[in-house]
């Protein structure tokens, strides 16, 4: 089948993006491919097309729920024949989905990698008539990937069912490290590699040192809507609670904006996101939850409140913006403390050994196995009650448990990541008089407040209803009716959890003062980690260089042209266009330099009032300059945290 006639059949296009033809080309000819695009490159029409084209199921490995629900909607509403297999299906609606990809004409299977490892998938696999592996998101099989899932391993043992048929692997970000581990990892054989430059030049790239990150965030959605612009923004952070009050901040200075994070219900964050994909509201204020698979074209704006862990992290977040080609800014904010937080939280992911040993015995200890027993064993798991039966710190034991299952020693289900959720729909005063009038809940709401805090007023919380049960002193089907009675009488939402969290012992239990920890290993993981922290510090600092270039050469791409529209190259352009005037004797033009230290000479004053005093024409160049006065001197911070004239 023609390839160019389904692209404009399903697609409505006349002509491939650069690499996207040659690609296909690849995987027709049944060779194995790496395709390394950036994102919004276009990279799903490279396994959708092909597989099109060809008698046969594709399946493909993609790592999160909604993207595959997107995905498979997408493809439906083109006429193809899409269908996905997610945690929350009942067995039934599984089974007939397979068959359906068996008897039926089903184009595309999309499954995550979990599921790969299931009997039914295997048995109902080797029936099928595929036609292409595709593996989305393929950085998450490297260990040395910024967002590494362990259940992607899985997909070379997958493939001994299907040998024959090619694989296709696609990510956006991947480093040479990283390209050389997904190749191994994923048993690619003699695979014909595509990297499409990671250059957007229609994308402003700016970093700037901010104290009051919101104000300024303010000033520059009103800039950029104020112009006129049509389209929409992204603002990330990393907590949950401060999107709702970013969010909430902006809504109060007249600028339609939402908030999204993983704490939200699923309709929930359905809804956000379609008013935002309608340009109903004009603002997502988000976590790193929100954004993967959202194809929105018209993103002028993506500003990092919090800087993300790595690089590869960033440019995905921030190349959501611009996709359709026109002008786009992603800057970055941050403040002094900024890269040393993101230290701290890189070091506590990797607890010393000697905290992972005792989390392990605690294990031991909790389900009663001697050494040398419990292989393959598989026990109920209550986070919160071996929390509070060992006085473990939440923390502590989250990533022991992540450290043993890394090492393999034990196995968490998905269930374990997807705790029962509590939110209160009223507010502190509605909750106080629905307390007076129903004096046999006061104690029971007192404790949901005690134990998981304000923060319930605002967004679902994880909650455990054994601790409440415990806590609470009454059996646990009894919180869960005193749970669901707060929900008919509206003072609640509650999400129970779908099925138990299971933790399975992988080997048989070792004496936990000798358990064999790959030490080098972890301290290779944690060093990357750190290193890839010190990159995304570098990058924001650096005051001289092309941000593109610097992009570049951290995904071994080179280049000699400067990008010429991020905060650095305009700094310096404008800085050449100062001196030349200067030079030229024309007017009585000062440079920024002599502005500033005209306006400093008869007071002191803050940044944001010397900035509103100068009014420049690129806040961004006056502030790199005012960043140098700073470092040699000419100008200097006072106490309070004034500017002045040296």
């Amino acid at each position: 089948m023609d390839i160019h006639q389904l692209l404009r059949d399903h697609w409505g296009f006349d002509q491939f993006r650069p690499l996207q033809e040659d690609i296909i080309r690849s995987v027709l000819a049944g060779r194995d491919t790496l395709a390394l695009m950036p994102t919004g490159g276009g990279k799903s029409l490279c396994f959708q097309v092909p597989a099109l084209a060809q008698a046969g199921v594709c399946i493909v490995v993609s790592p999160l729920i909604a993207l595959m629900k997107d995905q498979v909607e997408a493809l439906k509403r083109r006429g193809i024949r899409a269908v996905a297999v997610y945690s929350g299906m009942s067995r039934s609606e599984i089974d007939i989905t397979l068959d359906n990809c068996i008897y039926g004409d089903v184009k595309f299977l999309y499954v995550s990698p979990e599921r790969l490892q299931t009997d039914l998938m295997r048995e109902r696999t080797k029936r099928m008539n595929v036609c292409l592996l595709a593996v989305d998101e393929a950085h998450c099989v490297s260990a040395w990937g910024y967002d590494f899932r362990p259940p992607y391993l899985q997909i070379a043992e997958f493939r001994e069912l299907i040998p024959k048929v090619p694989l296709i692997a696609l990510t956006a970000t991947a480093t040479r490290e990283v390209r050389a581990d997904v190749q191994e990892k994923l048993g690619m054989r003699q695979p014909a590699v595509f990297q499409q430059s990671f250059a957007r030049p229609n994308l402003s790239y700016s970093a700037l040192p901010e104290e009051n990150k919101e104000q300024r965030l303010l000033r520059m959605v009103q800039k950029v809507f104020g112009s006129g612009a049509g389209g929409a923004a992204v603002v990330y952070v990393r907590n949950r609670k401060r999107t709702q009050l970013i969010a909430n901040q902006l809504s109060q200075q007249g600028i339609p904006a939402t908030f999204y994070h993983a704490g939200l219900s699923n309709e929930e964050r359905s809804t956000r996101q379609d008013a935002w994909l309608k340009n109903s509201v004009r603002v997502m204020v988000a976590t790193n939850a929100f954004g993967m698979g959202i194809d929105k074209p018209d993103v002028r704006l993506v500003v990092h409140l919090d800087l993300p862990d790595t690089l590869e992290a960033y440019y995905q977040e921030a190349g959501r913006a611009g996709r359709d080609g026109q002008k786009a800014w992603a800057v970055a904010l941050y403040g002094p403390a900024d890269a040393r937080d993101l230290e701290r939280q890189i070091e506590q992911s990797y607890p010393p050994a000697e905290q992972v040993r005792r989390v392990y015995q605690c294990l031991a200890n909790y389900y009663r196995l001697a050494v040398g027993s419990g292989a393959g064993a598989g026990f109920e798991f209550d986070s919160a009650d071996f929390q509070a039966t060992f006085g473990l710190q939440s923390t502590e034991t989250f990533y022991g448990l992540k450290t043993l299952e890394s090492e393999g020693f034990i196995q968490l289900s998905d269930a374990f990541f997807r705790p029962s959720k509590l939110h209160l729909t009223v507010d502190n005063r509605e909750l106080y008089e629905f307390q007076v009038k129903n004096a046999q809940f006061d104690a029971f709401t007192k404790l949901l407040l005690r134990m998981y805090g304000g923060e319930v007023f605002s967004a679902f919380v994880p909650i455990s209803e054994t601790a409440l049960a415990k806590n609470f002193r009454v059996p646990m089907p009894e919180i869960q009716q005193l749970l669901r009675q707060l929900v008919s009488m509206g003072i609640a939402d509650y999400e129970p959890q779908k099925t138990k969290p299971t933790l399975t012992f992988l080997m048989p239990r070792l004496d936990a003062a000798t358990l064999p920890l790959s030490l080098q290993t972890i301290a290779l993981r944690r060093q990357r980690d750190l290193d890839k922290a010190r990159a995304v510090a570098t990058y924001v600092q650096q005051t001289r260089r092309c941000r593109t270039q610097m992009l570049l050469e951290y995904f071994d791409e080179r280049s000699d042209t400067e990008c010429g529209v991020c905060d650095n190259c305009l700094a310096k352009r404008r800085q050449r266009s100062d001196q030349a005037t200067i030079q030229s004797g024309v007017g009585a033009t000062f440079s920024e330099r002599e502005r500033i230290l005209n306006t400093l000479a008869g007071s002191s004053m803050t940044v944001h009032k010397l900035i509103a005093t100068l009014a420049p024409r690129n806040e961004n160049a006056l502030i790199l300059v005012l960043r140098e006065m700073v470092a040699t001197g000419e100008v200097t911070y006072d106490a309070v945290g004034n500017l002045y004239k040296s």
